[in-house]
């Protein structure tokens, strides 16, 4: 697969102020799984940061669905007890570590008291974002008659890597949404 910069935008524009958002954003390379080390605030716990510092996390997922953020910091009062954010997701949302359970959580956007699960643990996100990631492209410009079937390999391939992946309004199943509704068949190298 070659690298080189691409951009991911919507099939459509759905607010006026999304294409000028979209335009904004700066073009991003084409997928490639990596693990890249971040730190950790000093109010992380110990043992999820030692988890973070040894395993690293994903350098991204496609387009803007998944970035990692430079350090991990807590946030209290979401989920179970509290969430260590180590990436961001989409314009808004936030990804951490549930840490009471040590589920990888998705956060729609900052000040939100939900937390929509990814993935059982760290280690099954890893293992789902490199699934992803090895299966991109997903279809070609024109294969508008793939989608739905692309989307549903997809859900199959997350379902065997992690059952609880397909969480209603999560991270993998928003992601599977897009995918059947064509939102990645104009990924276009500049």
């Amino acid at each position: 697969m070659t690298e080189g910069p691409a951009r991911v935008l919507p099939a459509k524009a759905e607010h006026r102020d999304d294409v000028r958002v979209i335009r904004d954003l700066p073009p991003l390379r084409l997928p490639k799984y990596v693990v890249v080390q971040i730190g950790c605030a000093p109010q992380v716990p110990a043992e999820i940061a030692a988890d973070l510092r040894d395993r690293g996390v994903p350098a991204g997922l496609i387009g803007y669905e998944y970035q990692p953020l430079t350090e991990a910091t807590l946030l209290d009062g979401i989920g179970e007890s509290a969430v260590v954010i180590f990436g961001s997701s989409g314009l808004f949302g936030r990804l951490g570590v549930d840490v009471a359970s040590r589920r990888v959580v998705h956060i729609p956007k900052i000040g939100s008291a939900t937390a929509r699960h990814v993935n059982r643990n760290l280690e099954t996100f890893h293992r789902c974002v490199a699934a992803v990631i090895d299966r991109f492209p997903f279809y070609e410009e024109g294969e508008e008659d793939r989608f739905e079937e692309v989307a549903d390999e997809l859900r199959q391939l997350l379902d065997t890597l992690d059952d609880s992946a397909p969480a209603h309004s999560g991270l993998w199943e928003t992601l599977c949404d897009d995918v059947a509704m064509g939102d990645y068949a104009n990924w276009e190298e500049d």
